[in-house]
């Protein structure tokens, strides 16, 4: 059980998937997270790509499709189930907890720890997307989110098309420059 949302288990999926377990190596960690920008919904996206990616380069004697198939299942059960029964067996009780100052202190508290962990999340990010596998600095990625960056602050440009368009420079670098 987490607070803050997807942005605050984000970094534990990562550390856990990467580091503990070794699951998956940095690179398909940020493909999944790139993928999950992508839509609505960011953290099953990436519990799901950790869970199929993980199953499959590890599938313990089941042919890869199947076993990153129960992986990403397996991943969606745990990541819903716990979320119903918590909503539908706590639901009743909220407006009882409304007005508990000790209970909206500690989650004050806990709202600022998860402007840390998302934050460390941030920084995760960034430090792979511009020195990709520890080497040299990518000057591509940095040109692309500097002007990202100036748009969407100095002239207010909207998220998606800076998405969209910073997609479409980078597929247009990879495969024609």
């Amino acid at each position: 059980m987490t607070f803050g949302g997807a942005y605050a288990v984000l970094p534990y999926v990562a550390q856990q998937a990467l580091f503990h377990y070794g699951w998956l190596k940095p690179g398909q960690m940020m493909d999944g997270l790139g993928l999950a920008e992508t839509t609505p919904g960011p953290l099953i996206m990436v519990l799901q790509f950790v869970g199929f990616i993980g199953a499959w380069q590890h599938p313990e004697g089941l042919s890869p499709l199947v076993a990153g198939t129960l992986g990403a299942l397996i991943t969606t059960w745990a990541t819903f189930v716990p979320s119903f029964l918590f909503i539908f067996l706590g639901g009743p009780h909220i407006e009882q907890l409304r007005g508990n100052v000790k209970l909206t202190t500690t989650l004050s508290a806990i709202t600022a720890a998860v402007v840390g962990v998302v934050m460390n999340l941030a920084v995760w990010f960034a430090l792979n997307a511009l020195f990709p596998g520890r080497a040299a600095i990518d000057w591509f990625a940095v040109v692309v989110s500097a002007i990202a960056f100036v748009g969407m602050l100095r002239w207010k440009w909207d998220v998606v098309p800076v998405v969209v368009g910073s997609g479409l420079f980078g597929l247009i670098y990879k495969f024609w420059l």
